[in-house]
């Protein structure tokens, strides 16, 4: 049997005792690696020129200067995958806006589950980081593309569904923050655990032109209004009369996930139909793939992102594969291709 590479990990953790866990966690696994240890960013800026890791897992708050600063500083000099490993806090955002690929929560000392659950979405997200591009998204520009879509008729019938995973925080935000305030209602999956898909429409409420909410059941779908599906909860869109609804759900996983972009795109196809717009982001595997084909089988409008533009171009890719895109474009492409479809008239009356 041939030797495989394994993916060397550097942990940049100021805690010694959370060290030692992380190394427990990821030693699990044989074809991860744990390199070293840094206790802050200056002794991790010297361990990543003396050990050359793969892939650094990163606390937020830590002596001398904290993660945000540091990733400011080290992705442009070593464009290196980083995975985020802290408490639940809306600076997590702030960090993968900085360059970090992905986030793990710590876990509750005090139940067991916890930490199992923590090794296995750690050693999994590591494994998807590695293969991730580092760099893509940058620069910020929060202006909206145009002021008003007043030419466009029946915004109140059409549904745009977006879905994404890793990467997708940052691809979601680009799209959001480009719309004008009567774009019609939109829903999102992102795949991202209970806690943080609240904080991260918090967020995105406080700097985009829309009402953006983590749903709950009930929500009316809404020109001006975005939806983002909680976390561990299947999101569906429903009709009742001439409104359409969400409907959030405690529920097994679907392609892999809880909320599913699959499930999502489905009951758009098949509440919505010819009406939607379906959006599939950056992400590994192949959520959302069947569900934007299904969007586009019944008529709707679906763009795939490109994977020059994607972090991980898993899910748009196998969407594209299977003959689900009608459109694929980068990333800043989208949200204004998507307001010259809608300035065109498109709507038709619910039937």
């Amino acid at each position: 049997m041939g030797q495989f590479k394994k993916i060397k990990i550097l942990i940049v953790e100021d805690s010694l005792v959370f060290q030692q866990v992380l190394k427990r966690a990821l030693s699990s696994d044989p074809t991860l690696e744990v390199v070293g240890f840094a206790k802050d960013p200056y002794e991790a800026r010297d361990k990543i020129i003396d050990l050359k890791p793969d892939l650094l897992t990163l606390d937020i708050e830590m002596p001398k200067m904290n993660g945000i600063e540091f990733l400011q500083k080290l992705i442009p000099q070593y464009p290196i995958p980083v995975i985020v490993v802290s408490s639940a806090s809306k600076r997590v955002f702030d960090v993968l806006q900085a360059g970090a690929i992905d986030y793990v929560a710590k876990p509750s000392w005090d139940r067991k589950g916890d930490m199992e659950s923590f090794k296995n979405e750690l050693i999994n997200r590591i494994k998807i980081a590695s293969t991730a591009k580092i760099g893509i998204s940058t620069k910020r520009d929060n202006k909206g593309y145009v002021s008003s879509l007043r030419v466009m008729t029946n915004n109140s019938k059409i549904v745009i569904a977006i879905g994404a995973s890793t990467g997708g925080t940052d691809a979601i935000h680009d799209i959001i923050t480009k719309f004008p305030v009567d774009m019609p209602g939109i829903v999102v999956v992102q795949h991202m655990p209970p806690v943080f898909t609240k904080m991260y429409a918090e967020r995105l409420n406080g700097i985009s032109n829309l009402e953006v909410k983590e749903a709950v059941s009930g929500d009316v779908i809404r020109p001006g209004r975005v939806l983002i599906a909680p976390g561990d909860f299947q999101m569906k869109v429903i009709r009742e009369r001439d409104n359409y609804l969400v409907s959030c759900y405690k529920g097994e996983k679907v392609s892999g996930h809880c909320p599913s972009v699959d499930v999502l795109f489905d009951s758009v196809a098949d509440k919505v139909g010819e009406n939607a717009i379906g959006v599939i982001l950056t992400g590994m595997g192949s959520d959302g793939a069947r569900g934007l084909r299904n969007i586009r089988d019944k008529g709707g409008f679906t763009i795939g992102q490109d994977e020059k533009s994607s972090v991980v171009y898993g899910m748009p890719m196998v969407a594209f594969n299977i003959g689900a895109v009608e459109r694929e474009l980068p990333l800043e492409r989208i949200p204004q291709t998507i307001i010259e479809y809608l300035a065109r008239g498109v709507g038709k009356d619910v039937k």
